[in-house]
């Protein structure tokens, strides 16, 4: 798959069938390590359903299904953390370097304020750093914390969208 330009593309309402592929795209290996602020144990289903069940009834989270010709691609969401609104997304890897995180974010910050925004990324993952980048957010500062995907403390690059 090129460019995802020529594609159908939408953000919907999260549904409870997208949950499944949420759940796939999150075992990935090499995704959880890009993302590396993961689950403890992203097999854990349970888990999974629970965290998804008390953010999709909480209603400060927005959270919207990114659609591509159809078929479920990931998700993009405005969360609370430490008192401020975060924003997060995740495609499954069949969607990266297409241009899919940069359009879905756009897209989703067209809709939803209100500013400042925040958002996070591992500092070696250059790609979402990017996708932050192109979409307005301005790097803030840096932090570090755990990453259970790697297993270690890492440092992450901290973001402000106003």
């Amino acid at each position: 798959m090129d460019r995802l330009t020529a594609r159908r593309r939408e953000l919907r309402t999260v549904t409870d069938a997208d949950l499944d592929t949420f759940y796939v795209n999150q075992l990935d290996p090499v995704a959880n390590h890009m993302a590396a602020f993961t689950a403890k144990d992203p097999a854990d289903r349970d888990a999974f359903d629970a965290h998804w069940s008390r953010i999709m009834g909480d209603d400060k989270v927005v959270i919207k299904t990114v659609v591509v010709d159809g078929q479920v691609a990931g998700h993009v969401a405005k969360f609370e953390l430490f008192g401020k609104s975060e924003i997060t997304y995740w495609l499954g890897r069949a969607y990266w370097g297409k241009g899919l995180a940069t359009w879905a974010l756009a897209m989703f910050l067209r809709a939803f304020g209100p500013r400042p925004l925040y958002a996070r990324a591992a500092k070696d993952n250059v790609a979402s750093c990017r996708v932050l980048e192109r979409c307005g957010f301005g790097v803030t500062g840096y932090d570090s914390g755990f990453a259970n995907a790697r297993g270690e403390e890492i440092e992450e690059v901290v973001y402000r969208l106003d």
